[in-house]
């Protein structure tokens, strides 16, 4: 049996500088998606000038996690981390009890391609991890689990979660899973284990038939909870590429303020009461 899609829809435009950015979650019909309540896709883009970053910016009740196709990401936060991904890799970070970060996607310095394109995820954290210290984790993309899929159908890559025998060293504090499928022409696959799970899908580049419905390039699908199986397939003539993820429905309350999640309005008026006293610290260094 395979699952029921509930919608489709395209992200909201919120570009930052010269990044096109579509918001993807929340939105009109979706505030989260198992533990996933912000998605940003920066659309593939080809860099013309210098990147000033995002600007440093605090997170509290969060893990942000940064997923470059193209690109360079480089990261600074208050916590004194630093750290610099290329095309393929994952920047995590645990907001946690409150960080202050900066980061800048730009063309990446070891290759000669100059194209951006990318994805930005909020991970909410459950009530009694929002105020654990900050953590963060750089993840290479050598260092991105990846498995082959059945008669040269393409690949599939464990940005978050596991799959089979491969497992991200993300952290889950609940059931989670970010997969990137590229799929062959002409191919299909099938994911099954997703049982009572939140599930959705984001077609970044081209077309593709999930369980018998095609839709667009740009298109967000989200499936019922319920029971059953997910089928992909490209009838295509070039390869596609399904952003994936999901997990374990969010059981608390979600009360979401501007760059803070948190189970309260209490909470967030805290949030913003700490970030205003300086007791997030502050970025030694910025994006350069």
């Amino acid at each position: 049996m395979k699952k029921q899609i509930s919608f489709s829809g395209a992200g909201q435009r919120a570009d930052i500088g010269e990044m096109k950015i579509f918001r993807i979650l929340p939105n009109r019909y979706a505030d989260a998606v198992g533990p996933f309540v912000f998605l940003d896709h920066i659309a593939p883009t080809l860099q013309t000038s210098s990147n000033k970053g995002t600007g440093a910016h605090p997170h509290r009740g969060i893990a942000t996690l940064t997923y470059v196709l193209n690109g360079e990401d480089e990261h600074f936060d208050s916590a004194g981390n630093y750290a610099t991904v290329n095309s393929g890799g994952v920047q995590w970070m645990k907001a946690g009890s409150g960080i202050i970060h900066d980061e800048s996607v730009s063309a990446d310095s070891k290759s000669d391609n100059k194209l951006i394109h990318g994805f930005q995820f909020w991970i909410n954290l459950p009530a009694k991890n929002k105020t654990e210290k900050p953590e963060y984790i750089a993840v290479q993309s050598d260092s991105v689990p990846r498995k082959s899929l059945i008669n040269e159908s393409g690949w599939i890559k464990i940005i978050a979660g596991e799959y089979e025998d491969r497992k991200s060293v993300i952290p889950q504090y609940s059931e989670q899973f970010i997969f990137h499928i590229h799929l062959n022409p002409g191919k299909q696959f099938t994911l099954n284990n997703l049982d009572n799970l939140e599930t959705a899908a984001f077609l970044p580049l081209e077309n593709a038939f999930l369980n018998d419905r095609e839709f667009q390039k740009g298109e967000f699908i989200e499936f019922e909870t319920g029971d059953g199986t997910i089928e992909i397939k490209n009838n295509g003539e070039i390869a596609t590429d399904i952003i994936l993820f999901g997990g374990e429905r969010y059981p608390e309350p979600i009360v979401a303020q501007g760059p803070f999640v948190m189970n309260s309005h209490q909470q967030i008026a805290e949030a913003y009461k700490d970030f205003y006293a300086g007791k997030y610290g502050e970025i030694k260094s910025g994006i350069h």
